[in-house]
């Protein structure tokens, strides 16, 4: 298997185990008795878990080796998706969505670190921005897919598919060659403390601890996206599969863009126009959704612009370390998670004000980012 091809199917393992489960949210919430909350807490407690265990795998892959992390994550995910889909509670589906995180978080982490293993410099970008443009079409899909399967199969249907795609990916580390890395030393210990070396690397942490906040929003989209589309607007599962996937077409459409105009413009122009573009995209999102398709448009924009934004943001951050690269890549997802994880909890307890809250978090993560931008320019010209 291409090194790219399976780079890409290692970073749709979040996008797939979390996007093609929406739409069974509602369905759930109604089988089981729950409310929106506890049901969505199968979804939070992906994230959380997901989030935790980057923070492991980065660190031991630099330790060990990418291959050995990858196997042991591949296995933990493929368990998890088992269980998911042999759940008969929300109690167990929440145990086996919490295995689940535990092994994607492997994939994710190491789709980051090996595209800067395998690519350098201007290719690295353009790579990142050329996944950012396939990846979305996961989320896309996925809905849509989601919505079929629950239809005419089962629910559970979409668990095992889950499987299908980790054990190609398996096969697919396989036949990869292990990068050529300078490896940590010493005991788990050493490996951990590998995180104080980044956060004295005071570009580094500052501008992953700002950049992290940008696709806050999408992801309390992606919480609130059944609810909003099915239970406010009315609509069809099969139709919410549309929506969602036009979404997901506005985060692909970006990070093409992006990878078009960095070829012509300097990182800091464009990240400068999209943050711009989610900052009026939330405020149109604020003040006018009567409809559904009104809605869409204006998170088609926050999604466009945040697309655009998101290849160039983690070049720029992991582009301030030249070692512990597993380990920088892992905590730069860590805090887009955790970010993202807040977010879906948030508007999981406030239901009717689900649409409001996105858009202010699209706000939120379009201006504090251009605050510190601004503030670096002027650093950098005196």
């Amino acid at each position: 298997m291409p090194p790219f091809l399976l780079i890409i199917l290692l970073a749709g393992f979040p996008a797939l185990a979390t996007d093609m489960y929406l739409p069974a949210l509602p369905m759930l919430q109604k089988m089981w008795g729950l409310s929106l909350a506890q049901v969505n807490f199968s979804l939070v407690i992906f994230f959380i878990t997901f989030s935790f265990f980057l923070l492991v795998y980065g660190p031991l892959a630099d330790r060990f080796g990418r291959k050995p992390v990858l196997y042991i994550g591949l296995v933990i995910f493929i368990t998890g998706s088992i269980f998911c889909a042999l759940s008969q509670s929300i109690t167990q589906l929440v145990i086996a969505r919490f295995l689940q995180g535990c092994g994607a978080a492997s994939a994710s982490s190491l789709s980051l670190t090996l595209s800067k293993d395998l690519y350098q410099g201007d290719k690295q970008k353009k790579v990142m921005a050329y996944i950012g443009v396939i990846v979305p079409l996961v989320p896309m899909i996925a809905p849509m897919l989601g919505s079929w399967v629950i239809e005419h199969l089962s629910w559970r249907i979409i668990f095992f598919s889950h499987v299908t795609l980790a054990v190609i990916s398996f096969f697919g580390v396989l036949s990869l060659k292990e990068p050529s890395i300078q490896k940590t030393h010493g005991g788990i210990g050493a490996v951990l403390r590998r995180y104080c070396v980044l956060f004295r690397n005071h570009p580094y942490r500052n501008l992953t601890l700002v950049f992290s906040i940008t696709p806050l929003c999408f992801y309390s989209f992606l919480a609130a996206s059944g609810s909003i589309y099915m239970h406010d607007y009315g609509l069809s599962s099969q139709f919410f599969g549309l929506l969602f996937g036009f979404n997901a077409i506005g985060l692909m459409s970006g990070s093409f863009s992006c990878a078009r105009l960095s070829s012509h413009y300097s990182s800091i122009q464009i990240l400068n126009w999209s943050l711009l573009g989610m900052f009026i995209s939330g405020i149109v999102m604020l003040l006018w959704h009567p409809t559904a398709w009104i809605f869409a448009f204006s998170m088609f924009g926050v999604s466009y612009f945040m697309g655009m934004s998101r290849p160039l943001c983690n070049h720029m951050v992991l582009e301030q370390v030249k070692t512990d690269i597993g380990a920088a890549s892992s905590l730069l997802t860590f805090a887009s998670f955790i970010w993202g994880s807040i977010g879906m909890q948030v508007v999981s307890f406030v239901p009717d004000a689900k649409i409001i809250l996105i858009g202010c978090m699209a706000l939120i993560g379009s201006i504090l980012p251009w605050f510190v931008l601004k503030r670096s320019s002027r650093l950098s010209s005196h």
